[in-house]
């Protein structure tokens, strides 16, 4: 993929190995940018796939864990793609516009995402296709962003997933991150998607980089499909049960195991929040064990430095973790946030938020 336009922008730091902006010189700002303003963030690396055709619904119905052959047009929703077993493979952030489903994913993914679906094909009127080389994704980020599209002349959708027609491509209302910011994504033309993006910025906008972005989201313990999961991930673990899993849809690949644990009620592993005291310079990479003594009990996915927080992470730990477990990571000392209580104990909260403090007074006081 060629690099983005917007990385001709004033500041523009490129991410290493990748395509789009880490930070425009200043990510923590960039962040309180997206919680209080209007930040616009290029995510053009995301992989992009469309599937026209008049079976096009059912047929992703049948093979995602979401319940898709009613999708209403200019809609949008989530969905998973399961192995046989259970675990995640895929996760879609899907789109339905004049006869026409969207689908964005991971950067790098959407590859081995269409082969499966080609391969899914059999007679069906269904014509998947990658199209990332033509097609890019821009996300507007902040409590001022309605008013950044008003001003652009833009469509606003106004509930999450609610999807409005551009032109060339459309805009699409996202669940918030951080501590409650909207976010509209829009996709658009890659041949227009500097053009776009200056007149989003003439509005109101300003530029904010990907380390922002993944600042809020982790905030928001919103995973990443390939970064906060593994091979071993279960929709139960993750949030994706509520946003990209419907419990009462018929059979589709893995649905056993979700239907079986969701009814046990106890999946092996949960996804929290974890507090980092900072001490290292260098972020823990994803998949970096979580210890609690010398026992691994659980991995990272994204570590981010906060600009209110300061270092935190998504975890997966084991359901016997306490809450106030004593843990570290990469010889850093971690705790659980105590809003990741896995009972609503009054006791387990108070003594989390403790070790919050311990872990947090560390990081000051260097």
């Amino acid at each position: 993929m060629t690099s983005s336009p917007l990385l001709a922008l004033p500041g523009a730091v490129q991410e290493e190995g990748g395509a789009v902006a880490a930070h425009y010189g200043d990510p923590l700002r960039e962040q309180r940018l997206l919680a209080e303003g209007a930040g616009l963030v290029d995510r053009g690396d995301r992989d992009v796939l469309v599937v026209p055709g008049a079976d096009r619904l059912s047929w992703l119905h049948s093979l995602t864990s979401q319940h898709l052959d009613r999708l209403a047009d200019a809609t949008g929703t989530e969905a998973l793609v399961l192995s046989p077993q259970g675990h995640v493979e895929h996760h879609l952030v899907l789109a339905d516009l004049d006869g026409t489903t969207w689908a964005d994913v991971e950067p790098g993914t959407g590859g081995a995402l269409h082969t499966f679906l080609d391969r899914m094909r059999f007679l069906l009127r269904v014509e998947p296709a990658l199209v990332t080389g033509q097609w890019a994704v821009l996300s507007l980020v902040g409590p001022d962003g309605d008013d950044v599209l008003e001003r652009a002349g833009l469509p606003v959708p106004a509930a999450a997933y609610e999807v409005r027609a551009l032109d060339a491509g459309f805009v699409r209302r996202m669940p918030p991150i951080g501590d409650g910011a909207p976010v509209v994504d829009l996709i658009v033309p890659r041949t227009d998607l500097g053009v776009v993006a200056e007149r989003l910025l003439a509005a109101g906008a300003a530029p904010a980089g990907r380390q922002a972005y993944e600042a809020l989201r982790v905030e928001a313990r919103r995973p990443r499909c390939g970064v906060d999961s593994d091979h071993r991930t279960i929709p139960n673990e993750l949030s994706w049960l509520t946003t990209a899993v419907h419990l009462d849809k018929g059979c589709y690949r893995g649905q056993e195991t979700v239907a079986r644990v969701h009814n046990l009620g106890r999946p092996p592993r949960r996804l929290v929040l974890l507090h980092l005291d900072g001490v290292s310079e260098v972020l823990a990479e994803p998949g970096t064990p979580v210890m609690a003594g010398a026992r691994e009990v659980g991995r990272v996915g994204s570590v981010v430095r906060h600009y209110e927080l300061g270092v935190i992470a998504l975890a997966l730990v084991k359901q016997s973790v306490a809450l106030d477990a004593a843990l570290t990571v990469a010889g850093s000392a971690a705790s659980i946030d105590p809003d990741d209580a896995p009972q609503d104990t009054d006791e387990a909260r108070a003594a989390a938020r403790e070790r919050v403090r311990a872990v947090r007074s560390a990081t000051i006081g260097r």
